[in-house]
Order: structure tokens, then C-alpha cells, then sequence
């Protein structure tokens, strides 16, 4: 992972978002994305209605902290997803009130055409996974 970190450090993408809200997870709310790579972090931003979201996942040997101005305010940490495919996959819990935990897992792949695509799941506590958030980039061309 630090080393996909270091060799794409100070590249910039644009891209599309998708962030379902309904239960059954069949519609989704579409957005412009941004994403930034740095040397231990990963900065992206996206657009919901009509406000600009930041969020970041920031590495170090057992995963990584995670904020993000509409789903997670407060930064939590998240640890790696071991022998998950992809560039990283991490998972933390989460607290609901009156229910068990539930689990939120954020995942970054590289297609083989080269795009990068973003994606957060959310997880009951019986294990049924439900898509969140999904953003797919194109690297800018410098």
C-alpha cells in the first residue's frame, strides 16, 4: 500500500459519485467527486445538494483514520481488512443506539483501465452488507 501511496503521491482525480440512502439500496443520489493523493493520505471531496463534503483516509501500519464531513465528523480509526483484494480495505464499527454495533468497510480498488473507484459499505450486525458510497475517478492529466 506505501508503496502505491508513494508512486501515485501528488496526483489528482475527477470523477462520479453514487451515495444510496434508500434502505433498499435500488436508487442513488449522484455527484462530481475530487480525489488527491499525498505520501500517507488520501483526501477526497464531493458534492450534496449544492454543499461541497470533504473527507480523508490518513495510513500508518495497522490502518487508517477516517473522517468525512457528512458520514463520520469525528475521526475513527479503521484497521485493514487482511487478504482483502484491491489497493486498501479497511473496517471500523460503529455505535447505533439501541442496537449492536453495526460495521462500516471502505475500499479502493484500480480498474485495469487505470480508474480508481471508492467505495464504503455499510454492515448490520447480522452481516447483511449494504451499498453507501461509490466514486469512480479518472487521474487529470497534468
Amino acid at each position: 500500500m506505501n508503496d502505491w501511496l508513494e508512486k501515485l503521491a501528488g496526483t489528482k482525480w475527477k470523477g462520479k459519485g453514487e451515495l444510496w440512502l434508500d434502505p433498499e439500496g435500488n436508487s442513488a443520489e449522484h455527484y462530481d467527486c475530487e480525489l488527491n493523493i499525498e505520501n500517507d493520505a488520501i483526501n477526497y471531496s464531493w458534492l450534496y445538494e449544492n454543499e461541497k463534503r470533504n473527507g480523508s483516509f490518513t495510513f500508518d501500519e495497522a490502518g487508517a483514520n477516517w473522517v468525512d464531513s457528512w458520514h463520520q465528523q469525528n475521526s475513527v480509526k479503521c484497521s485493514y481488512v487482511p487478504k482483502a483484494w484491491g489497493i486498501f480495505t479497511v473496517s471500523h464499527e460503529y455505535k447505533v443506539p439501541d442496537n449492536p454495533n453495526w460495521g462500516w468497510r471502505s475500499k479502493l480498488s484500480e480498474r485495469p483501465d487505470g480508474s480508481l473507484v471508492l467505495q464504503m459499505t455499510n454492515i448490520t450486525p447480522w452481516g447483511e452488507e449494504g451499498r453507501a458510497v461509490r466514486m469512480v475517478f479518472s487521474r487529470e492529466q497534468a
